[in-house]
């Protein structure tokens, strides 16, 4: 699975769970400790928001402070949408993932940033799916290829604190096990992060 095929596929599952939280479910609890449903779609919002300019070429202080505070509004849904859409246009572009692009870390090919989105959209999907009680299953190809292009990486990860530390599992695991493992979620988790 090729990097622009993966990223559409990490983010139709998590256009998917987006899809499915009800009214009254914003405020649930998620995996992610200090972040609520609402707090896990600002981020990817923003983060959709963000790769169009990036993408285009723009430093990080050309974007400024433009998508700092809430970026969800009254519609979080429709922010969503509209983001991802602008986001999913702007790699479709013919060559954007060949060139660089300007993030936190300094100037990275812009295929590595790729790939961190599509980790970021399929790891948050799970995330969100366990914070709205949704289907909490990933795409079988796409957990395999981001697992192989991330496990390299994993020890790198552990002194600027991207993720936690990568769980223990037991050798019959399946793949989405293992990779929720690596960035330090236990699967067993789906069932208690609502509150």
């Amino acid at each position: 699975m090729r990097l622009l095929h993966a990223h559409r596929r990490a983010m139709t599952e998590f256009d998917t769970r987006v899809r499915a939280i009800r009214d009254d479910q914003w405020d649930n609890g998620t995996p992610c400790a200090q972040w609520s449903v609402r707090d896990l779609v600002q981020h990817l919002v923003s983060e959709q928001l963000w790769a169009p300019r990036l993408l285009d070429g723009a430093t990080l202080e050309e974007v400024g402070d433009r998508f700092d505070g809430d970026v969800l509004g009254t519609d979080p849904k429709r922010a969503w949408t509209e983001a991802s859409t602008e986001a999913r246009r702007a790699w479709d572009r013919p060559a954007a993932a060949t060139g660089e692009v300007h993030v936190t870390g300094g100037v990275i090919p812009a295929e590595d940033y790729g790939w961190q989105m599509t980790l970021d959209l399929a790891v948050h999907a799970w995330d969100l799916a366990c914070g709205v009680g949704a289907d909490t299953r990933l795409d079988p190809d796409l957990v395999a290829v981001v697992r192989t292009v991330f496990e390299p990486q994993v020890a790198s990860w552990q002194d600027i604190g991207i993720f936690d530390p990568p769980l223990p599992v037991p050798g019959e695991a399946d793949e989405q096990t293992r990779l929720l493992a690596m960035l330090g979620r236990d699967a067993r988790e789906q069932g208690r992060a609502r509150r």
